[in-house]
């Protein structure tokens, strides 16, 4: 062992010799000429072995100042080698050229592997690119020979030449696109991705080779494809598979013909690679909008398929999954109702649908789930039981986007047809909400005044707001509290101005609303007393069926207190309107009229099955549907106060 003195000892000697060593190159370096010292700068490469020694960590000032110089000289030798590069790609072309129609198919081959390699590089890539002749005969020499390895070098070839603009162009003159096609049924995987990579890129970037590709049958060729099990290669078939499927119901229907909805929804239920299931999400997305792909999509467990991945990190992949979902949800509702507790729409504790991209598709495919179909109250009900109405009542807020709460609206008013949820959304704060934007866009359509001129918000028509709200608040007016919430709001002033409307659908909700609240004997005389009964005789005479209904039930209600003349101008009108087109049918209700008064005096005395023979006696005369419906409607309103057996006669 060394003593501590030692130790001291060596390390000053190696610290003295270091510095005696640095001292020396030190003058070694300025011992060296000026010429020499701008030559090592310069060109480092010159320099013997020795010759010139230097610390990397310490350049000297020459070093510093020779930098630029450096990067000049490597942009000469770079550019000297393109050069070279393009010469000998220019001189070798005509003779390739000739070598690739050989018939030696020894010979095709050679010719061809020297042509990719040529490929490889930048300069004499961009030669042969700018040789129709030389490009054409790499397409035919791969359409045309049947040695793989041929056949995979000039897939390369196009392949290397599609990442220009001016190569793809070379490529779609040259008929390129219906050999790639034929090469998607090649048994060789390198070739298949060569030729799908090279598609894909002419579907992106070249005008006219979508066409061309249709033409060629690419999509029936491409579809098989989707067996495979590589998910880059999937990505971009697919991709490619949208991008031929957009805006174009031929191509839907050839995707279909191919059993293409079956393997795009196993690959949603079977891959995790995200961007695979972002691009078949957008084909299932363009093809959920074909009605005759809806059914084998749904038929195939899409819905299950595509409510998988809405509770994912990945947002363009559920706001996929969420239109596709909206797309398929009027094809799909019982499929799509038995997957609540998977989270496919209705579903609210998973789902954030206070997201702009998000609550727009998802309260779509809600609206859709909630109306028109035999498990519409099924839906209804679901909704409510997975607490999802505070949440959609917060949407009918500002500043959401105006196509959201259009749908919000259309959605509250499915869900007010659910007798159950008539209170829920009272206490959840519907009603506030819907008056306050019903004020709104009434007032924003004032404001341009009426007429042809429509008012539009984020796409959305004032007009379309207008009777939404209002059609809403007069589904949610059957219910007696609600009745007298919406009349507390000072609404009817508002409603009986909208009976002027020029949009006749609004006409037609306003004047249903007042129905509804003329049924309270307080509201019915706030009707009145605004004015209404003018605007509503007008409507008496209004072609639309509902209009007139609703029209006249109204002016039964609020005549009821008035003095027999007023009820005797009231009738009259009311005759003319339902039967100036057919006076003999006057007879008819007149016996009908008769039977009823003898009926409702006794009424009491007779059980539900009687009355409904009666009202069936009625409903079978031969009268316009209208006039039926519109007599019943009065009868309903006027005549009964406790409607239950009436009601479900209309629902028989």
């Amino acid at each position: 062992l060394y003593s501590a003195t030692e130790i001291v000892s060596n390390d000053a000697n190696f610290i003295y010799e270091t510095n005696l060593i640095n001292s020396f190159n030190m003058e070694a370096q300025y011992s060296l000429t000026r010429a020499q010292r701008v030559r090592a700068a310069m060109f480092p490469e010159t320099i013997v072995e020795g010759e010139m020694q230097s610390n990397p960590d310490q350049p000297t000032n020459v070093q510093r100042l020779a930098e630029p110089s450096q990067l000049l000289k490597t942009a000469i030798v770079h550019l000297i080698n393109y050069q070279d590069d393009a010469d000998l790609a220019t001189r070798a072309i005509p003779e390739l050229t000739k070598l690739l129609a050989d018939e030696d198919q020894v010979v095709v081959n050679k010719a061809a592997l020297i042509v990719n390699q040529l490929t490889r590089k930048e300069a004499s890539r961009r030669v042969l690119m700018q040789s129709p002749q030389m490009v054409s005969a790499v397409v035919r020499a791969m359409q045309n020979t049947g040695d793989l390895e041929t056949a995979r070098c000039a897939a390369s070839v196009l392949h290397s030449l599609s990442h220009q603009r001016e190569g793809l162009l070379a490529i779609f003159k040259s008929g390129g696109v219906p050999a790639l096609v034929r090469m998607l049924s090649s048994p060789m995987e390198s070739v298949l991705f060569y030729a799908i990579t090279t598609l894909h890129n002419l579907l992106l970037h070249q005008e006219g080779a979508k066409m061309a590709v249709r033409l060629a049958d690419g999509l029936q060729r491409m579809v098989p494809l989707l067996k495979k099990t590589n998910p880059k290669f999937l990505a971009i078939t697919t991709d490619c598979l949208q991008l031929l499927s957009y805006g174009n119901q031929e191509s839907k229907l050839i995707i279909l013909a191919n059993a293409g909805p079956e393997s795009l929804v196993f690959i949603m239920r079977n891959y995790n690679y995200e961007k695979l299931l972002w691009t078949t999400s957008r084909v299932l997305k363009v093809l959920s909008v074909c009605p005759s792909n809806k059914p084998a999509i749904v038929d195939a467990g899409g819905m299950q398929a595509l409510g998988q991945h809405l509770t994912g990190s990945s947002q363009r992949l559920t706001q996929n999954c969420l239109w596709t979902l909206r797309n398929l949800s009027d094809a799909a509702t019982k499929q799509f109702l038995a997957q609540t507790d998977r989270a496919t729409g209705i579903n609210f504790v998973f789902l954030d649908i206070e997201k702009e991209d998000v609550a727009e598709p998802a309260v779509c495919a809600l609206r859709h789930l909630t109306s028109r179909h035999p498990d519409a109250e099924l839906a209804q009900n679901a909704v409510r039981l997975h607490y999802g109405i505070p949440a959609i009542t917060k949407l009918l807020g500002q500043p959401h986007y105006w196509p959201v709460v259009k749908a919000t609206v259309g959605l509250i008013r499915n869900l007010a047809l659910c007798p159950a949820n008539q209170a829920p959304l009272r206490e959840s704060g519907t009603i506030p909400r819907l008056v306050n934007l019903l004020l709104k866009a009434h007032q924003e359509t004032q404001r341009h005044g009426s007429g042809a001129q429509q008012t539009y918000q984020d796409g959305v028509r004032m007009e379309e707001i207008v009777e939404g709200c209002t059609g809403a608040l007069h589904i949610l007016a059957r219910d007696p509290f609600n009745r007298g919430e919406i009349a507390s709001m000072q609404t009817i002033p508002l409603f009986v101005q909208l009976l002027y409307s020029y949009v006749e659908n609004i006409k037609r909700v306003s004047a249903g609303v007042l129905c509804e609240l003329a049924l309270d004997k307080q509201s019915a005389e706030m009707i009145d007393a605004e004015g209404a009964s003018a605007p509503l005789m007008e409507l008496l005479h209004s072609p639309n069926e509902g209009i007139a209904t609703y029209a006249a039930a109204v002016l039964f209600r609020i005549s009821e207190d008035k003095s027999s003349d007023y009820r005797k101008r009231v009738s009259v009108e009311l005759t003319h309107s339902l039967f100036k087109h057919d006076p003999a049918a006057w007879e008819m209700v007149n016996i009908f009229i008769q039977e009823s008064h003898s009926f409702l005096y006794c009424k009491r005395l007779y059980d539900c099955h009687m009355h409904m023979d009666l009202f069936r006696h009625f409903w079978c005369v031969d009268l316009e549907k209208w006039l039926r419906k519109a007599m019943l409607v009065i009868i309903r309103t006027v005549m009964f106060a406790d409607t239950t057996w009436f009601d479900i006669f209309l629902m028989q």
